[in-house]
């Protein structure tokens, strides 16, 4: 089991959030691309809709991308999103977590955020990942590997 990196980071309203603040918590730290884009929508409003079941089983959800602060609080106003956003503009937290990599796109190759969802116990180990998601059921997938982990 690993420890999950550390991080620490500003979120749409310029408060820092850290690893430290979810202590003795579930926490569901999903890294994606861009906001305002139509999977990276479907992912957070699928983890906001979800986002009560999630807090029943003691687990917070953060989403951190490159994105500006002010761009996710656009995208969180638009879309009526509950759940946190952080702002990694410099991807350092993406690069400890293993998320930002070499992508291709209409046969380009450029660097870039690889869609990937960690789930990480209240003792700050990471239990479960997942890489290069698909976000269609994803959601579900990781509350479905939350419920499975608590009853371990």
């Amino acid at each position: 089991m690993n420890k999950a990196p550390f991080f620490s980071l500003n979120d749409k309203d310029g408060n820092v959030v850290s690893l430290d603040d979810f202590k003795g918590k579930w926490l569901i730290l999903y890294f994606y691309p861009k906001d305002n884009t139509s999977g990276c929508t479907r992912e957070a409003i699928g983890f906001t809709e979800k986002k009560e079941e999630f807090k029943k089983l003691g687990a917070e959800i953060v989403g951190i991308s490159k994105d500006s602060e002010k761009s996710h609080q656009r995208f969180s106003e638009k879309h009526n999103l509950n759940i946190t956003l952080l702002s990694d503009p410099e991807h350092k937290v993406h690069e400890a977590y293993g998320t930002w990599g070499k992508k291709k796109m209409y046969g380009k190759e450029y660097f870039g955020t690889i869609r990937s969802t960690f789930l990480i116990d209240p003792e700050g180990n990471i239990r479960k990942e997942w890489k290069k998601v698909k976000v269609k059921g994803h959601v579900e997938e990781v509350l479905k590997a939350l419920e499975e982990e608590i009853k371990k």
